[in-house]
């Protein structure tokens, strides 16, 4: 009798891999087009559900309507306007020029870019409000008491200002990347040729920068002009409002909610508009450079004034950075907030009371680790298997599960919020409530950066090692857990960690969806500004950045196996 038997390699195997594929697709549909269908339905009808034009025509004929929309424009438009001048004279010093201190400066952007505008516009009220400020009171030392307050960050100048400080990295992030990357040899040419620094600035430097420097303003003018948190901490005690603080407030009591859909499309037509034109000036930036491999551009030797350009670069990351945490270090550990600590009046009273006695620090802790963890996990394994089908073209209709991970980046998070808010307050989803809705909105806000990111490291991971795994009997989700995971494991942990911190920061749509048992650290922070207790305020956001800090350190010092480990985070 003969015995045949069959090899591992040889057996049937059932191969999941298209149904859980498409089941990703779905997960992707209810992430993203539930909410935004909700929002559509709501900002179109009229409380009987009747198609309707008139929450617009109230939105653009009422004046408390229209003067947000204005107020917003103004904000966005100055906001990145300041962003350009200031950013693209420090990009250009640290990435072409012999200025020292050159890495300690691109650190110290980071640091800004990393803290959340809601803390930057709390550590700047410490320091100018009109009467209390640290920095007004010093100002009164030598003017006299009877002085009018030199500052005022509840006025229009002040929100502009503090906006512009966490919003211009975005600027510096993306000319430095430009000058980083330009041919060294265009320049040289034009020296060969006669040209001046200032000739080879003008006709060579700046034209191939300008795609990266308006793009950055399209960026900076997107993000200022969905901020939640440092309106809502500045402006409605000066008394008026942006966009997005007017739609928080239509959930008020009586809540509007027609009006608030409404209200929210304007901003998610502008973020689509301004993304489109942001993708398409970054698309042409190297359109004057063809083939070869060139070599770095040479720095300019900036002789007598290298000392004074980093005067400068201090200067400007004085309002940032320094200013802010010393604002919020010396209010943790002074018994008055707004009174400037000495030896011999230091306590750790603020610290015992944040962690001990205020009842809501513990379960806003709790909250945000739970929804950073598991919106971390998540996120990472959802970006991984969708970044895997788009490179490795595995199903049909690729593309458009590649756009659904990134068409989040285009919906802001107060919009972002209410659509969520309108799709699970019903059934057969009343998620309302609970972490669970939070969780949807922390995973579609964070989806795009970890999906991009993981992108990046899939490409420069070759196919034929999955390809040897499938020969070996292996289907696709066993070659990609087995053989590609392992290698993007650097990668992985990035992402992870990035969406992480993404997550601490998140205010804009958190705003719209917590209840008093579902509260995050962001809205705790927002709260306890709201009963201005700035001293609470200061501990727990000096807490906030320990973590977020010690997150970037570690994650920067992974080798990574594929893209950029600076995945974009989203400001609350």
């Amino acid at each position: 009798m003969t015995t045949t038997t069959t090899s591992p390699a040889s057996r049937p195997r059932i191969d999941w891999t298209r149904p859980v594929l498409w089941l990703f697709a779905a997960v992707l549909i209810l992430l993203i087009l539930l909410p935004l269908s909700w929002l559509a339905v709501f900002a179109f009808t009229d409380k009987g559900r009747h198609p309707t034009l008139q929450n617009f025509v109230t939105l653009f004929s009422n004046p408390d309507f229209l003067d947000p929309l204005l107020t917003t424009a103004i904000i966005a438009t100055t906001s990145a306007l300041i962003c350009c001048i200031v950013a693209a004279p420090i990009s250009w010093l640290v990435s072409r020029t012999d200025m020292p201190g050159r890495q300690t400066i691109r650190a110290l952007v980071t640091a800004s870019f990393v803290t959340p505008p809601f803390l930057g516009a709390v550590a700047w009220e410490l320091l100018a409000a009109p009467n209390s400020g640290l920095l007004n009171q010093l100002y009164r030392l030598f003017a006299g008491e009877d002085a009018d307050p030199l500052f005022n960050i509840y006025s229009m100048t002040g929100i502009i200002f503090v906006i512009s400080c966490y919003t211009f990295p975005f600027v510096f992030v993306l000319v430095a990347n430009a000058l980083d990357t330009m041919p060294g040899e265009l320049e040289d040419a034009s020296a060969i040729l006669g040209g001046n620094a200032w000739t080879t600035a003008r006709r060579v430097t700046i034209p191939l920068a300008l795609p990266a420097l308006v793009a950055g303003a399209l960026i900076a003018f997107l993000q200022a002009m969905t901020l939640f948190g440092s309106p809502a901490i500045l402006a409605l005690p000066a008394g008026f409002h942006t966009m997005t603080t007017k739609i928080w407030s239509l959930f008020q009591y009586p809540p509007k909610l027609e009006l608030a859909a409404a209200a929210a499309v304007p901003l998610l037509v502008l973020t689509v508009l301004l993304l489109q034109g942001q993708k398409a000036l970054l698309g042409r930036r190297g359109y004057s450079v063809i083939g070869g491999k060139y070599g770095a551009p040479r720095r300019v030797e900036l002789r007598g004034w290298r000392w004074t350009a980093l005067g400068f670069c201090l200067l400007v990351l004085l309002n940032p950075v320094f200013l802010p945490y010393l604002a919020l270090l010396n209010a943790a550990f002074s018994p008055n907030a707004t009174t400037l600590v000495t030896p011999s009046t230091a306590t750790l009273h603020n610290i015992v009371f944040v962690f001990t006695e205020l009842s809501s620090t513990q379960l806003a802790l709790k909250n945000t680790v739970i929804l950073g963890t598991a919106t971390a996990t998540i996120g990472t394994i959802l970006a991984l298997v969708i970044a895997y089908v788009t490179t490795r073209k595995v199903i049909a209709g690729h593309r458009v599960l590649g756009f659904l991970a990134t068409a989040p980046v285009a919906v802001p998070g107060i919009v972002l919020g209410v659509g969520l808010f309108l799709s699970y307050t019903r059934p057969p989803f009343v998620l309302y409530g609970t972490l669970w809705i939070l969780l949807l909105a922390f995973l579609t806000i964070n989806l795009p950066s970890a999906y991009q990111q993981l992108q990046a490291a899939f490409a420069t991971i070759h196919p034929e090692l999955e390809e040897a795994s499938r020969i070996l009997g292996a289907t696709r989700l066993q070659a990609l857990r087995q053989i590609t995971a392992p290698l993007l494991r650097t990668g992985v942990i990035a992402t992870w960690c990035f969406i992480f911190i993404g997550v601490m920061r998140e205010l804009s749509a958190a705003i719209v969806l917590f209840t008093s048992q579902t509260k995050v650290l962001s809205v705790l922070i927002y709260d306890l500004n709201e009963g201005g207790d700035l001293a609470a305020i200061a501990v727990l956001g000096i807490a906030m950045l320990v973590i977020t800090f010690a997150v970037v350190l570690a994650v920067n010092r992974i080798p990574m196996s594929g893209g950029n480990a600076g995945a974009r985070l989203r400001n609350g």
